[in-house]
């Protein structure tokens, strides 16, 4: 048998006294603002806890909301409205009126009967007084002069009978700007040319139409220059210079000879440029031959 002391186990230890309870928290003071009126209180509501303390769903409703008070009407909305009320009473007023108004009978549909003349009308008398048709119209090219036998072209002109442009009957004279302002503000439509040189004589022969509508614009080109008739009814005439004028590229001198004539709306043009003074005879044979193909 052991003398030595034996540990005491947990379940022979003697129970520990329940410890006291804390004291309640003293209530906290309610501010005025916060306070809950009586009224405020639904009557089956529970109260809990402290005297004096609410439950939390009670704390959460506030004051009741002032009523709002009610809405004017707006002026705008008062004008459409008169306006839409006057629009509609005003046109039930004028349907009223109207409506006990006797019917206006329409007058009768009157039209003119067509009236002829009692006079059977001339045929000759009637065609007349139409519209006369150009003088020269279609294919100028045809009508135009060819180069003759022997002869060679004379630089970059056409020496065939060809088109050309306004622009390139105006590089043909000294003041090629003006020229070609002339010639578009005058009625020009079209015009044909062909150019050709035999022994160091060069000629450019042309035909140069205006529209219908500026016929004395041709006129007035064929009497530019005081000239000589080449043939009996021809409107124009030729004019050979003695004194030499001079190519503005290259300041050459040469001697020129020129005839013009006007038949309707086309001008014919014969130009010779020669090394010596032109021959009229020369001039007015190839005149007299492109007046005999306008004719």
């Amino acid at each position: 048998m052991t003398t030595e002391p034996v540990e005491p186990s947990p379940g022979d230890a003697p129970p520990q006294p329940p410890a006291p309870p804390a004291p309640p928290a003293p209530p906290q003071p309610v501010a005025a603002s916060d306070a809950i009126a009586p009224e405020a209180v639904a009557p089956d509501a529970v109260v809990t806890g402290t005297p004096g303390a609410f439950a939390p769903d009670l704390l959460a409703v506030g004051p009741e909301p002032a009523p709002r008070a009610p809405r004017r009407p707006r002026p705008v909305l008062l004008a459409v409205c008169a306006l839409v009320l006057g629009v509609l009473g005003g046109g039930g007023v004028g349907y009223a009126v109207q409506a006990q108004r006797p019917p206006t009978p329409l007058p009768p549909l009157q039209v003119a009967l067509p009236s002829y003349p009692a006079a059977t009308v001339d045929p000759s008398a009637f065609a007349a007084e139409q519209p006369q048709p150009l003088a020269i119209d279609g294919d100028l090219r045809k009508l135009l002069l060819t180069a003759p036998e022997g002869s060679k072209p004379w630089g970059e002109n056409p020496d065939k009978p060809s088109w050309v442009s306004a622009g390139e009957l105006a590089e043909h004279t000294g003041d090629s700007v003006r020229e070609f302002k002339d010639l578009n503000s005058r009625g020009f439509r079209r015009a044909v040319e062909v150019d050709w040189q035999k022994d160091d004589v060069k000629y450019r022969v042309s035909l140069i139409q205006y529209a219908p509508e500026h016929a004395s614009e041709a006129k007035s080109r064929a009497a530019l220059f005081r000239t000589q008739p080449f043939e009996k009814g021809a409107n124009g005439g030729y004019k050979v210079f003695d004194e030499p004028s001079y190519w503005a590229d290259s300041k050459e001198p040469y001697y020129y000879g020129h005839a013009v004539a006007q038949r309707g709306t086309v001008v014919m043009e014969v130009e010779v440029f020669g090394a010596k003074p032109v021959t009229s005879n020369a001039l007015e044979d190839l005149a007299k031959q492109q007046w005999e193909r306008l004719v």
